[in-house]
């Protein structure tokens, strides 16, 4: 996947001062290495791609996350971070910790998940999962009950004592849809380097149809994101009606 600079959540300043490519790298490969680590190593509380599959998407067509990384400082200054469990949650969380540019405050979460590395207790992170959910109780869809999942993994990344990566499916994630599908129908009304794409056969067709998949699907994540329980057990009365 190819990453565009406006599709990059904005990065705290104290990274700003001296950033490179090296940092972003660094960065990418701290939270995909966070996403995988329960599979690479043991831990108390571990899991795998396919749990996570199967506790993160509700519906099939909303399987896009939004991942997030804590701490985020820099390279230089990791190792004399002393870093706690709640300071960790608060900062996976956080709008400006996520690595794509669509605010979670703007949607609701469908599920979530949160990944620790380190020597930490799971009794404080489940503790801690508890509370945000409780206090945050609006940014979650209620009719998913325990929606966020958590884990922990004994073996820390290089240079810090413990860290924690997110992975969230939020309907807000459709704030980069409708961006990409705004960016892409300005340019497909003039037909912009179309001619490259239907020299090479395809047909003209296929880009209206893309662009309207693209329209169904931020509709499907609006429609999640102002379902009510009562709405949810209206459908399931309906379907079981229909299946009878």
């Amino acid at each position: 996947m190819i990453l565009k600079q406006h599709d990059l959540a904005p990065v705290p300043y104290v990274l700003f001062c001296c950033i490179s490519v090296g940092d972003l790298n660094h960065l990418i490969s701290a939270t995909m290495s966070g996403v995988t680590c329960c599979l690479r190593f043991p831990g108390q509380l571990n899991s795998d791609l396919r749990k996570l599959a199967v506790n993160l998407i509700p519906f099939p067509r909303l399987h896009f996350f939004m991942v997030g990384f804590a701490p985020l400082t820099s390279r230089g200054s990791q190792q004399y971070r002393s870093l706690t469990v709640p300071e960790l949650t608060q900062q996976m969380w956080d709008s400006k910790n996520m690595m794509c540019a669509a605010d979670p405050r703007h949607g609701r979460y469908l599920t979530a998940s949160a990944m620790f590395r380190g020597k930490m207790s799971t009794k404080e992170v489940d503790e801690q999962m508890i509370n945000v959910q409780n206090k945050n109780s609006s940014y979650f869809v209620e009719w998913i009950p325990n929606n966020v999942k958590s884990s922990v993994c004994d073996i820390p990344p290089r240079g810090l004592k413990m860290s924690s990566t997110f992975i969230g499916n939020s309907t807000s994630i459709q704030e980069m849809f409708r961006r990409v599908s705004e960016q892409f129908t300005a340019m497909f009304r003039r037909k912009a380097f179309l001619h490259w794409y239907t020299g090479e056969g395809m047909d003209e067709m296929e880009f209206t149809e893309a662009e309207s998949n693209m329209n169904d699907l931020v509709a499907e994540y609006q429609q999640y994101q102002d379902a009510t329980i009562d709405e949810e057990e209206y459908e399931e009365e309906e379907e079981e009606e229909h299946d009878a």
